[in-house]
């Protein structure tokens, strides 16, 4: 089944945005119920924790496969073949045969992380110029929405038809994606040529999951813990031999002579922070609403209540994407990757003294999303301003892998400082007030680097092959416009 309607913009744009938004939404829908999850499967919180490190870890080995396989063997065959694995997940998950099925079926749903890289490539490849920086912003902006709109929905959905409804909503909205994608979505005709990494590929999954399984289970398993010290070793040891091997294969897994250059790097590194400040907006903000008030900081809210305070801040996310588009359009990529970096920073800074009633955590929240919004719509046209049509897709994978090693390192972080500086309440354990005070402190300093590192990121990048098109540079006004051109 091949697409042969000409379908318009918008509707190319809401299919690939729906995409986006099914993979956050997966990936949060879980948190909620992760309290009452050991006594629903029988097992141990530690145990029950898999179910979210399994999705954590597939997904961050996904993304660049799947994207690098994208831009060789079609962008929307691998699209419909990870929307089929997530959904495939998603159906094992809600069958609840057992827990080991359970964890498997999760880490299926991990593949859907490459759908938002692999359709941002798409929407290069199928929108019209004028189209492209509103639907690379609100493709963008569906992590943050997904996030922030998962947590009440999970609350409805366990309330009114129990657990397993979570995994039957992704599989049946998955399912529907699927067919239209087959039936909206031309396959896109440009290709990279080369053979697939395959030694590159498998040695950069080791890299990865040694490296964030050990950042994940850092805290139950012990920082300084054999485990913890020897997946780190591992990770370092086969990243030292992984770098030269790629710079010497002729197709390699990831192009590193790309991501090396300025521009990419300095876009990544930039991203990297971006990511841990959006990451870590969400923890402190639950945190702050449900704790109870004799933590000093606390607001004591119900779970539904707390998830309902979240909903504006996805929906400031939605609201903004047209506003990052056009910041996009006048401005470029880099100012707009530095005013999201600093709002976000600035925000932080404001919370630091002003988190002490519900609107004005909500209000934080809301404003560190705005920034996130904008930032995260320019991370992506900084990439494909430096990058061949035929590497569109695996160089915004490793953008978007870079980012969620950002929201690792966040949870890593946060979590180390929630079990550092607790109170004690009612013989119950919870992160004390400085703790609280340290993170937003922290928000400032990484969204700070964010800004400090994107403001490196060179105008015009010397050197860089002429034929390749360009979407959104980093010159300054009417460079949208000017900068697309035809690859031969």
């Amino acid at each position: 089944m091949t697409s042969v309607l000409r379908v318009p913009a918008w509707a190319t744009t809401g299919i690939l945005t729906l995409c986006g938004l099914i993979v956050s939404l997966q990936q949060t829908l879980v948190i909620p119920l992760m309290p009452d999850m050991p006594q629903i499967l029988g097992v141990s919180a530690d145990d029950a924790s898999w179910l979210v490190t399994a999705t954590l870890l597939t997904g961050a080995v996904a993304t660049p496969i799947v994207s690098r396989m994208a831009d060789m063997y079609g962008k929307r065959r691998m699209l419909v073949v990870s929307l089929s694995v997530m959904t495939v997940g998603s159906l094992i998950a809600a069958l609840g045969s057992g827990f080991l099925l359970l964890i498997a079926g999760r880490a299926m749903q991990g593949f859907g992380a490459s759908l938002i890289p692999v359709g941002i490539s798409i929407m290069r490849d199928e929108l019209p110029r004028e189209k492209l920086s509103g639907g690379i912003a609100l493709m963008s902006a569906t992590l943050g929405i997904g996030s922030a709109l998962g947590l009440p929905l999970s609350g409805v959905l366990y309330s009114a038809f129990g657990w397993t409804s979570l995994f039957w909503s992704t599989a049946f909205v998955g399912a529907v994606l699927i067919v239209a994608i087959r039936l909206l979505i031309n396959e896109s005709p440009q290709r990279s040529s080369g053979r697939f990494d395959i030694v590159g590929a498998i040695m950069l999954s080791v890299v990865l999951v040694g490296f964030l399984l050990a950042l994940s289970k850092g805290s139950s398993w012990g920082w300084a813990s054999g485990q913890v010290i020897g997946l780190t070793a591992l990770s370092a040891v086969v990243l030292v031999v992984w770098v030269p091997l790629q710079l010497r294969t002729r197709e390699p897994m990831v192009n590193l002579r790309t991501a090396f250059r300025p521009s990419m790097l300095l876009t990544n590194v930039s991203s990297y922070f971006a990511g841990f400040a959006m990451f870590l907006n969400g923890l402190v903000t639950t945190q702050e609403l449900q704790v109870p008030a004799d933590t000093g900081y606390g607001l004591a809210l119900p779970v539904v209540t707390a998830g309902l305070a979240m909903v504006p801040s996805g929906l400031m996310m939605l609201c903004f994407s047209p506003v990052s588009s056009r910041m996009l359009d006048r401005w470029g990529g880099k100012p707009t990757l530095l005013i999201g970096s600093t709002v976000m920073g600035l925000t932080y800074l404001w919370r630091v003294f002003n988190s002490d009633t519900v609107l004005n955590v909500v209000l934080g929240n809301m404003f560190v999303s705005i920034g996130t919004a904008i930032a995260f719509a320019a991370m992506p046209a900084l990439v494909m301003a430096v990058v061949p049509r035929g590497e569109t897709a695996s160089a915004n994978g490793l953008n978007t892998l870079v980012r969620s090693l950002g929201t690792s390192s966040g949870s890593a972080v946060v979590a180390l400082v929630f079990a550092s500086l607790t109170v004690n309440v009612g013989g119950a354990v919870f992160p004390s007030g400085e703790a609280m005070t340290l993170l937003h402190w922290l928000g400032v300093a990484v969204a700070l680097a964010s800004v400090l590192v994107g403001a490196l990121i060179p105008t015009r990048e010397h050197g860089r092959d002429e034929e390749y098109e360009t979407i959104v540079t980093a010159s300054g006004p009417g460079s949208a416009k000017e900068s697309v051109g035809v690859e031969p």
